[in-house]
Parts: C-alpha cells; structure tokens; sequence
C-alpha cells in the first residue's frame, strides 16, 4: 500500500477530529513519536469494551488496544501501512496490542500501556521477534512473574476498511476476532519458563509509575 492510499482511505470523520486534536494540542502527530506523545498524555482506560480511533479522540482516553488501533491510523495518516503485533503472555496476565511502523527496514511501535516499559520502540530491530522479545523483561504481573510467551503478526487493518474502523466501535471486536486467529510464534519455551526468576523491586516499581490500578490484571496470587 502507497502513502497515499492510506491516507485516502481513513474515514473523512476521523480525519477531521485528528486535526481538530492537533489544534487542541498545539502540535501535530506527524511522527511516530508524536502520535505516542498523544497516547501517553491521556488517561488509561480501564473500561471493559473497545473505542474505534474516532473515539479515542473524542473520550480522551484508550486501553492499549484502543491505543494501539489508534496508533495505526495515526500512522498511516503520515505514510505507514496500519499494522498491529499482538503479544501474549502466559494466561498470568494480559495480551498487549502494538502498533508497528518501518524505517530503514527496521521495525518500531507505538503502543499505550499502564506500565512503563510497555510503550515505545524505536525503529531500530530487524526482525518483529527482536521486537517483541525487547519488550520481555518489562513484561510482568503484580506477582512479579515475567509473563510474555509469543507474539502474532503483524495483522494489517486495511482490509477493515470496509468496516469503517476508524470511526466505528463494532469493527473492533472484528480486528479483536482476527487477532486471535493469526498464528502464534513461541518466544520461550517452558523449560526456560521456569527457569525465571521474580521481577525485583526497583523494576517492579519502576514499570508501575504513574499507573491506574484499575487498569492491571490481577493473577489469583497477587
């Protein structure tokens, strides 16, 4: 897909209410960057159902799936196919939705999350498992287990044009649906799995700063 393909086909009611966003702001989410910037400056949802990326806009708020749909419209506004990476932990905690963008043939992403570590990559790994795999040690529970187990992807959003899914809510539980069902790649396996030793303190604090506990998956343990 051109850059200009992509910008002709997001919704003309999203497009309108990014830019009206971008006056608000004062800057516009003309980079990867920018457009986590945006993510990061509103609140984390702890809602219980989806916001197509219009909304995202009009609530001010996202989980990371909202965020990460978001994201992918966001960039493709500036020349990046729509493209999420779904990451999965070990049924400890929850998946984690990336927004993936390309510079140089490596990869980056932009992504919203309760934990700090969770968000922003550079385009700097030359392979989605090196992608995914530096998300690892950031990636954990409130019982401190390190719990991500592989990744699926990437899934463009384009064939859900015809949807509406930057403007329309119920296209989201579509792109949920497909999520589930492109391929998993294993990042450890079990053996390695248990060979894991707890998140330390100075960690484990330092991912929470600035999360909304509402928000965090709580496994039976913790």
């Amino acid at each position: 897909m051109t850059a200009g393909q992509g910008r002709r086909l997001s919704g003309d009611g999203f497009e309108r209410a990014l830019a009206a966003a971008e006056r608000r702001l004062g800057f516009r989410l003309a980079s990867p960057a920018a457009i986590q910037r945006f993510l990061d400056a509103i609140p984390y949802s702890s809602d219980a159902f989806y916001r197509a990326p219009r909304r995202v806009l009009q609530d001010r708020k996202a989980h990371c799936f909202d965020g990460a749909v978001f994201a992918a419209a966001a960039l493709r506004r500036i020349g990046h196919p729509p493209r999420i990476l779904d990451l999965f932990a070990n049924g400890r905690d929850d998946e984690h939705l990336l927004a993936l963008f390309r510079v140089g043939g490596a990869w980056g992403a932009v992504a919203k999350s309760n934990f700090a570590g969770l968000r922003y990559r550079e385009p700097v790994y030359r392979s989605l498992r090196e992608l995914a795999m530096s998300y690892f040690e950031f990636y954990y529970n409130l019982a401190r287990e390190k719990t991500l187990r592989a990744y699926a992807g990437p899934v463009s959003l384009a064939p859900f044009d015809r949807l509406g899914w930057t403007e329309n809510d119920a296209a989201m539980e579509e792109i949920a649906r497909r999520t589930d069902e492109v391929r998993r790649v294993r990042l450890i396996d079990a053996r390695m799995g248990r060979r894991l030793s707890p998140v330390d303190e100075r960690s484990f604090r330092a991912g929470l700063l600035g999360a909304d506990p509402r928000g965090l998956f709580r496994p039976p343990s913790a």
